[in-house]
C-alpha cells in the first residue's frame, strides 16, 4: 500500500499562508512533487469509492437475482393462500350441502309422522295398505273440519335414474266414488309415474334419494312385516263397519339411504297410534 503524505493546503496555494510568508523555491516543488504524486496513486489505484466494503455498495439497490427470488416467494405465498381460501369456500359449501339434506330428511320424517297421526279410517274403505312399493293411506285434513279426507301414496321410483322417495296428495274428497278413484289413481302413479317425470304429477313432491325401505306393523304384542299374512289378516276382516280395526297399533319405518350423503345406511322410524297404541315403541 503506498502512504501519500498530502501537504496542508495552504502550502499548496500560491498565496502567502496566514503569517505571510511566501513558501521558498525548495517549498514550492516540494508540493508539486507531492501533487504529482498523488495524481500518480489515483491514477493507479483508481477512485476510492470502487474500494468500499461490499456491504456498502449493496445498499444502494436490488440485484436482478434478488428481485427474481423475490418475486418468486411472494408467488408462492399468493398460491398458498389462494390454495387456503379454496379449501375453506370447499368446506363451507359440502357443510351446507349436508345441512340441506339433514333439513330435507327430518321434513320428509315429519311428514310421515303427521299422516300416520291424521289416519282416518271411513266405512268401506281402507285406512292403510302397503304392498312393497307404495303405502297408500286415508288421512284426514287439518286446515278446517269439513275439508274433507285425502288419499296419500309413498312410493320408491327412479327419477332421472335415479331412486327417490316419493309423496302423492289427492285434492280433498267427499264422496265414497271420490275416494275410489283417487286410491286408484295413487297406485297407477307409484308404478307408473303418473304423466311422466317427477314434478309434472299434480300433488307429487320429490323427497330424498332411497335405496330400498320396508314396513312393519305392530299388532297382537308382536311386529309383523307388513306383507305377511299375519299383518293383514285383522285388515282384511275389518273392511266395513268396523274399519278403525284396520289400522295398527304402530307402524316401523325402516329406509335405506344411499351413501355419499350427510346420512348414510338405515335409519328406523317408529309410529305408534295415539288412540290405542298404548306406550309401545
Amino acid at each position: 500500500m503506498l502512504h501519500v503524505r498530502v501537504p496542508p493546503l495552504s502550502r499548496l496555494r500560491r498565496l502567502p499562508p496566514e503569517g505571510g510568508r511566501r513558501p521558498q523555491p525548495s517549498e514550492a516543488g516540494s508540493a508539486a512533487a507531492t501533487g504529482m504524486a498523488c495524481s500518480a496513486a489515483i491514477g493507479h489505484w483508481g477512485p476510492l469509492w470502487l474500494h468500499a466494503p461490499p456491504a456498502a455498495r449493496r445498499a444502494a439497490g436490488f440485484t436482478l437475482v434478488e428481485l427474481l427470488v423475490a418475486i418468486a416467494i411472494m408467488s408462492l405465498l399468493a398460491l398458498m393462500s389462494w390454495r387456503g381460501l379454496d379449501g375453506m369456500v370447499r368446506a363451507q359449501e359440502q357443510t351446507r350441502a349436508r345441512a340441506d339434506e339433514l333439513l330435507v330428511l327430518q321434513a320428509a320424517l315429519s311428514q310421515w309422522t303427521a299422516d300416520l297421526d291424521a289416519l282416518q279410517a271411513i266405512d268401506q274403505t281402507e285406512p292403510i295398505d302397503w304392498d312393497g312399493q307404495v303405502l297408500r293411506l286415508t288421512r284426514r285434513g287439518t286446515a278446517t273440519p269439513d275439508e274433507g279426507a285425502f288419499v296419500v301414496a309413498w312410493a320408491r321410483r327412479a327419477v332421472n335414474g335415479t331412486d327417490q322417495w316419493l309423496r302423492w296428495q289427492s285434492p280433498p274428497l267427499r264422496t265414497r266414488g271420490e275416494w275410489t278413484i283417487a286410491w286408484q289413481r295413487a297406485a297407477l302413479w307409484a308404478r307408473s309415474g303418473g304423466a311422466g317425470s317427477a314434478g309434472t304429477e299434480r300433488g307429487e313432491t320429490v323427497l330424498l334419494p332411497l335405496e330400498g325401505w320396508t314396513l312393519f306393523y305392530y299388532r297382537d304384542g308382536a311386529w309383523y312385516n307388513g306383507l305377511s299374512s299375519s299383518a293383514t289378516a285383522s285388515a282384511a276382516q275389518g273392511i266395513g263397519p268396523t274399519a278403525p280395526t284396520n289400522i295398527p297399533d304402530g307402524v316401523r319405518l325402516q329406509i335405506v339411504l344411499p351413501p355419499g350423503r350427510a346420512l348414510a345406511g338405515t335409519i328406523t322410524r317408529d309410529w305408534v297410534n295415539p288412540t290405542n297404541g298404548g306406550g309401545k315403541s
